[in-house]
């Protein structure tokens, strides 16, 4: 459930039509700020909220373009633009040896687990995951920009629902083959 709430601004922004981009933004920007805000009063901890605030910061500047510029040549790139953002947050926090999936594990995981090898490394898996992802989707929604609404559409949840349905397999398959006290 963790995962939804991290991505919720990216999958309103998703799903809202392209000719309300500039709403699309500012409710994505009003949700981030809301669950940056919420996760922080609940004493969350930075490495928890790399793709929140990296959302945030995103959300911010692309409401301020959408608004100071609605017929700007970058609006047919923007879910491109969100999927990059997406894969560089993904690909930083891999090179800085902080992969945002593990600061989302630790909210919900046993902290006797948080050093264990095997958690640790199933952490960089699927931040890895996450990032290709990302990577790809960027890649296709550069393609897809002038195309309709609803391939790019499609590409956005896709790369979003392909890392999550990995995400949930991976890790039921890692605590399968984990001994039961060491499972979370």
């Amino acid at each position: 459930m963790s995962y939804l709430r991290t991505f919720a601004p990216w999958i309103v922004y998703a799903v809202v039509p392209a000719a309300y981009w500039q709403w699309a933004a500012l409710g994505a920007l009003l949700l981030s700020l809301f669950e940056v805000t919420r996760q922080l009063r609940a004493g969350r901890t930075l490495d928890a909220l790399i793709i929140d605030l990296g959302s945030l910061i995103f959300f911010a500047a692309l409401t301020v373009l959408a608004f100071a510029d609605p017929a700007t040549a970058l609006h047919p790139y923007s879910p491109a633009l969100s999927s990059g953002v997406l894969a560089l947050i993904a690909g930083v926090s891999l090179a800085l040896r902080k992969p945002f999936t593990l600061g989302i594990a630790k909210q919900t995981a046993p902290q006797e687990l948080w050093d264990h090898p095997v958690f640790v490394r199933t952490a960089y898996v699927l931040t890895a995951v996450w990032a290709a992802s990302f990577t790809i989707g960027c890649v296709v929604l550069i393609a897809l920009a002038h195309a309709g609404s609803t391939p790019r559409t499609i590409a956005q949840v896709l790369a979003f629902a392909v890392p999550a349905v990995f995400t949930i397999r991976y890790v039921a398959y890692i605590q399968s083959k984990a001994p039961a006290a060491a499972r979370p």
